[in-house]
């Protein structure tokens, strides 16, 4: 199957991770990078790299032959006339890749795509000045480009339909699912992601509960692979603080996207995360050094008491207590000994102590929005007695399973996560920034969510997610929490969320 030669400028990571995918799909690659010797090496790593798949029964060993012999090393950029695609993937400086497309420009042929790897620069501003600027689009991949299987196709202003078409086929030539994306701020995995670090950021910044807690909640109820501080330390503060600073700025402070000063402070630290030894979490030789879990405990209440006001979140609550041997006192209101246990959504202990008129002492709360079978969270109010918050934590961890406890907070944890991350998404389909489903398919195989941000808010409900951001807005006044429309006329019309109008 014939295709265009695929010019690749720059051969840092990131260039030769889609030059070999390229070159893997058959396609005749040209590499070129203004250091010296860069392109060859680049060439030289791809090959060692097609070898150890080789070597692990991951390609035929033929293919490593042919693959290498598609990519030719470039003196120069004249060397790339004739080519049907030119991508580069230099520096990430928006005028030395307007000069690096000058430059291009009178050198490839009139039906040459010039595609830009940026991950932040404005595809449209990249493209002002030149001759052609409809043949400019975004190509962004992530690393490492061969194990990231996404690709945003961004079309700025001026883009032509055409070339955003074709490089979507190119995407899928290339073993690639390509996702469609407008040029705004974060293109779309990024703008997606901003909710979950921002708001355990948030969560951190109010005391609600500390670094690994918020971590362990979110991977086991919430089902994240790795927490918001694991995944900071992971990416590193150098890269993912000026990110969220550039996002939130480049939206004229929307405070949806509003950064914490901790980051900035550990940055200005050097505590950048795990290639600095210490981030949120201190790195040993064998990676972050986390503590224990705290030891169960041995209290546990004389009965508890579950509110009513949400009949289906009580029949969760009611079902794991009955497995775990509790009395359960049923009574409309509870007798004066029991363990109050209540069940919010979007709201905090003290709201509902208020509501329901229970005894502040006796009462705390659970998440039972999310599954219960690898942990539970517990949450105190500051009127909660400590016996009692003991107790509760006795009696729901009876099975062995992990109890965190955290302090009075709208939405507990996952609950004020996930609802933000939803809302960004459906802020992003109202604006047409991309589809429904490419916002879904970006967010999981960019971000490794366990499920898209749109498909998730389904599952919970758009109801339910509208009441935990109305909750949360009406608690903490803040408009990071307002719902977006796209929400909002959804669950009044009891639609889904990936509905298009």
């Amino acid at each position: 199957m014939s295709g265009p030669t695929v010019g690749l400028v720059g051969c840092g990571a990131m260039g030769r991770g889609i030059a070999q995918i390229a070159a893997q799909a058959g396609l005749p690659v040209r590499l070129f990078d203004a250091r010296p010797g860069a392109a060859e090496e680049a060439r030289a790593a791809i090959g060692a790299a097609l070898a150890r798949l080789a070597a692990r029964g991951k390609l035929p060993a033929a293919e490593v032959d042919a693959a290498v012999a598609r990519l030719a090393v470039l003196d120069d950029l004249t060397g790339l006339a004739g080519c049907g695609v030119v991508v580069e993937a230099i520096v990430e400086e928006l005028e030395a890749k307007r000069s690096l497309f000058r430059s291009l420009e009178p050198i490839v042929g009139e039906g040459c795509t010039l595609a830009t790897n940026t991950s932040s620069l404005s595809v449209t501003a990249m493209a002002a000045g030149l001759a052609r600027p409809e043949r400019v689009a975004g190509f962004h991949f992530f690393n490492p480009v061969p194990l990231m299987k996404v690709v945003e196709v961004v079309s700025g202003l001026l883009t032509a339909p055409a070339v955003a078409e074709g490089l979507v086929a190119l995407a899928e030539r290339m073993g690639h699912t390509p996702v469609r994306a407008k040029d705004t701020p974060g293109f779309l995995v990024n703008h997606a992601g901003r909710g979950l670090g921002t708001e355990g950021l948030r969560l951190l910044a109010e005391g609600v509960a500390g670094v690994e807690d918020i971590d362990r909640v979110l991977r086991d109820t919430a089902g994240f692979k790795l927490g918001p501080f694991e995944l900071m330390d992971l990416t590193a503060l150098d890269v993912s603080h000026p990110v969220m600073e550039s996002v939130y700025r480049q939206y004229y402070e929307e405070p949806r996207f509003r950064p914490q000063p901790l980051t900035r402070q550990m940055l200005a630290a050097g505590l950048l995360g795990r290639k600095s030894g210490h981030g949120f979490y201190p790195y040993g030789p064998e990676g972050a050094i986390r503590s224990p879990e705290p030891p169960p405990a041995a209290e546990r209440p004389a009965g508890v008491w579950v509110s009513h006001a949400r009949p289906a979140l009580r029949q969760r609550v009611v079902a794991l207590l009955a497995r775990l041997g509790a009395r359960l006192d049923e009574g409309v209101a509870p007798d004066g000994a029991s363990l109050c246990l209540v069940t919010p959504v979007g709201e905090d202990v003290t709201a509902l102590v208020v509501r329901e008129g229970l005894d502040a002492a006796r009462t705390v709360a659970t998440d039972a929005l999310f599954p219960l079978d690898q942990r539970r969270v517990l949450m105190a109010s500051p009127g909660t007695h400590p016996a009692m918050r003991e107790a509760a934590r006795g009696l729901l961890g009876a099975d062995g399973k992990p109890v965190t406890v955290i302090r009075d907070s709208p939405g507990l944890v996952a609950q004020r996560v996930v609802a933000t991350i939803v809302n960004i998404a459906c802020e992003i389909a109202q604006q047409r920034i991309a589809t429904p489903g490419d916002i879904d398919r970006a967010v999981v195989l960019g971000l490794g969510y366990p499920r898209g941000p749109l498909a998730w808010g389904d599952a919970l409900g758009p109801a339910t997610v509208l009441e935990i951001l109305q909750n949360l807005l009406a608690l903490t006044g803040d408009p990071r929490y307002r719902p977006s429309p796209w929400l909002r006329r959804r669950a009044a019309l009891d639609l889904s969320l990936l509905a298009v109008d």
